[in-house]
């Protein structure tokens, strides 16, 4: 069965942007760039809210983009055919292979779960995580932790009541003092 990730650059406080939105401190060098492409290859859609939607609308047409370098062309070329699922209400329409979500959450993680395939169903953006969440759709968390602290903004780990435990998989240090870690949701019986 299809795992549900969730994964994204956050603060070394815990924020994937910081309280005025920025995030520009998440942008990676070519050793975490590539480390990213490498963990698109293996995710079969994404799921994105609006606001990450709206921000990687950049990629469906980067390819055009004369003074891209050969990873970000490599990228543009993973990303651009990876089914995506949009949850908005406020878009009337999506472009390139995306589609506005017909259903809510769990059913579409379902969907996608019993459809034959391969890859993971990849979570994108802190509103979505935190459905997901809370509904205990997520499998396994991924986090590239850079070193930085912003004091406040959008967290990366929903906030709930609830304890969740979790085994470390792998983790890696980049020569920038990014540190990524992947860890697995452990789940009872």
């Amino acid at each position: 069965m299809r795992s549900v990730t969730y994964s994204m650059g956050v603060s070394l406080d815990g924020y994937i942007a910081g309280p005025d939105g920025e995030f520009g401190w998440t942008e990676p060098d070519e050793e975490v760039f590539q480390f990213v492409t490498d963990e698109i290859r293996g995710v079969g859609v994404q799921l994105l809210g609006r606001r990450l939607y709206e921000t990687m609308l950049y990629w469906e047409t980067a390819d055009q983009d004369p003074s891209l370098g050969d990873a970000m062309l490599e990228w543009a070329a993973l990303w651009k055919p990876l089914p995506k699922v949009v949850f908005s209400t406020a878009l009337p329409s999506v472009q390139g292979n995306a589609r506005l979500a017909s259903a809510g959450l769990a059913e579409e993680i379902e969907r996608w779960r019993a459809e034959p395939g391969e890859g993971d169903i990849a979570i994108g953006g802190a509103a979505l995580a935190v459905e997901a969440a809370a509904l205990d759709l997520i499998d396994e968390y991924r986090v590239r932790v850079y070193p930085v602290l912003v004091g406040g903004g959008i967290p990366y780990f929903p906030q709930r009541e609830r304890r969740v435990d979790l085994d470390l998989v792998e983790s890696r240090t980049f020569s920038s003092g990014v540190v990524s870690l992947r860890h697995r949701v452990v789940r009872a019986g």
